[in-house]
């Protein structure tokens, strides 16, 4: 608070009115009292206190600052928010340094396991798709209310399960105090018919009838490209060279994406232990982590499949994403799928 300056005197308030108009301030704005409380302790209307309140304002008395940690960028956040209709938007800066050719910050992994704590409520069911930025998610939890967690897809590569996917379920688990359901298979097989055998081995039949419980997803994105893309990485080169042709642009959760949202390669799911698409988007709140300029394109075509709701990137990401054209839609509001 301070006085009025001297390029202000026409409007200077007498000495009474300054330490009044101070005083209800610092009820209003400091110990969060009502305007008809603080009418009530000054005998005056309510209406004079809101009167009040606007020229302490007008005149530099109260002066309010809306200050947020300097890695998140809040102006970025909620343009972004308000492009897709995401219902929660958390943009960080980018590394000072970053390379071209590197994945996920950390530190989106950090600010995502803050996010699922505002998010997940006691009763929950927490699912985890496998991905880099959510193994640094799961990593970074220290607080979640006691919920169910369970694994979305299989692993990148059994004989890692202990440091990837089952491993971050069962950190979320420990943080929270409740059930861990992992599933102990790869994400990609062979075909078709050890894909379905497998889903009906009791721990993972266990853990897919969990899906249609879940209430807070947590995914990945990957662009088409070496080392952007687990699913990519796990095919022969035939195969990825089949898949391009189809125009994949993103993947999450083993399911392609074209730069429109629209799924393509559908015979790949068939192959894959993974949560179905259209269960995804029955899921309330699915949060993806992803950032930087290599899946930038990928982030904004995972956005348009209708699949995501909430978005956690960091600022390279950001600025390609708000100058690209989203045609006045809100896919992550709508929940649409684009091939309908």
């Amino acid at each position: 608070m301070s006085g009025i300056s001297a390029g202000r005197s026409a409007m200077r308030m007498g000495p009474a009115e300054l330490v009044q108009a101070a005083a209800m301030a610092r009820r209003f704005y400091l110990e969060g009292k009502s305007k008809i409380q603080i009418a009530e302790e000054f005998g005056v209307s309510r209406f004079k206190v809101a009167r009040v309140l606007e020229t302490a304002l007008e005149r530099d008395l109260v002066r309010i600052e809306i200050r947020v940690p300097a890695e998140l960028d809040a102006e970025r956040s909620d343009a972004l928010r308000a492009r897709y209709g995401l219902r929660h938007a958390v943009v960080v800066e980018s590394p000072a340094e970053e390379q071209d050719d590197a994945a996920d910050p950390e530190n989106l992994g950090e600010v995502a396991a803050e996010l699922l704590g505002e998010l997940v409520n006691e009763g929950d069911v927490l699912g985890l798709a496998w991905g880099r930025s959510t193994i640094h998610m799961a990593a970074a939890l220290d607080r979640l209310p006691p919920c169910t967690v369970v694994q979305l897809t299989g692993v990148y590569d059994a004989g890692t399960a202990e440091r990837g996917s089952v491993e971050a379920v069962r950190r979320a688990a420990q943080v929270s105090g409740g059930e861990a359901h992992p599933i102990y298979a790869p994400m990609l097989l062979p075909d078709p018919a050890t894909a379905a055998a497998l889903r009906h081995q009791t721990g993972i039949a266990r853990a897919f009838e969990y899906f249609d419980k879940v209430t807070v997803a947590a995914v990945s994105i990957g662009s088409w490209e070496p080392g952007i893309s687990t699913v990519h990485d796990m095919l022969s080169d035939e195969e990825r060279a089949h898949y391009a042709s189809l125009g994949v642009a993103a993947e999450m959760s083993a399911h392609l994406f074209d730069t429109n949202g629209r799924r393509v390669g559908r015979d790949l799911g068939e192959r894959c232990i993974t949560v179905e698409a259209d269960r995804l988007r029955r899921i309330p709140e699915v949060v993806a982590i992803a950032g930087g300029q290599r899946k930038a394109a990928a982030i904004g075509a995972v956005l348009r499949s209708g699949l995501v709701t909430s978005l956690v990137t960091d600022t390279a990401a950001a600025d390609y994403l708000l100058t690209e054209s989203a045609a006045g839609q809100r896919p992550a509001l709508e929940r649409a799928d684009p091939d309908n």
